[in-house]
């Protein structure tokens, strides 16, 4: 089942799941758990953009060649967008409080998560492969970047797919 067949529009499919919930309390419960999620974005997007924030501050900053700058550059855009990204629900919800949007307002703000989970896996990839690249070598960031692509591939995407396909199997 694709995502856009669900009813709630975030990935899951919670009509068979034994909860006795009108679509209200299900948009209710799903907002809830976007939060949530929202929190852990927020506060790791904080963090990095804050370093680089501090970076180009730094006399080192100088010693940069062309590719470290140019990566960097893209990695504050990158770190801008995240963050522009995970408030975009919270500002949405402000803007349709109280006006019986909730179950759209679940539907749109899944989808803007998951751009941003994606947008964050470029950004953390960037951040790690710019500090290694700078602070050991070129070989060593390219290294770096091949590990962290490797992680968030396993750890992002391949391992939420075999949990979610075993669980239709088991179903």
């Amino acid at each position: 089942m694709t995502t856009g067949s669900l009813p709630d529009g975030t990935g899951r499919d919670d009509r068979h799941d034994g909860r006795d919930e009108t679509r209200n309390e299900r948009a209710d419960r799903n907002w809830e758990e976007l939060l949530q999620e929202l929190r852990v974005m927020q506060t790791g997007t904080q963090i990095l953009t804050g370093f680089l924030l501090t970076v180009a501050f730094q006399p080192r900053f100088e010693d940069m060649d062309e590719l470290q700058r140019i990566t960097y550059i893209v990695l504050v855009m990158l770190a801008a967008l995240a963050t522009i990204l995970a408030v975009a629900p919270v500002v949405m919800h402000r803007s349709l409080f109280g006006r019986r949007r909730k179950p759209e307002l679940v539907r749109v703000a899944a989808r803007i998560v998951r751009l941003d989970l994606y947008v964050i896996a470029a950004l953390t990839i960037g951040v790690t492969t710019l500090i290694i690249d700078f602070t050991v070598n070129r070989t060593a960031g390219v290294v770096a970047l091949i590990a962290s692509m490797l992680a968030v591939t396993l750890l992002w995407l391949a391992l939420p797919h075999f949990i979610r396909r075993n669980f239709q199997r088991d179903a």
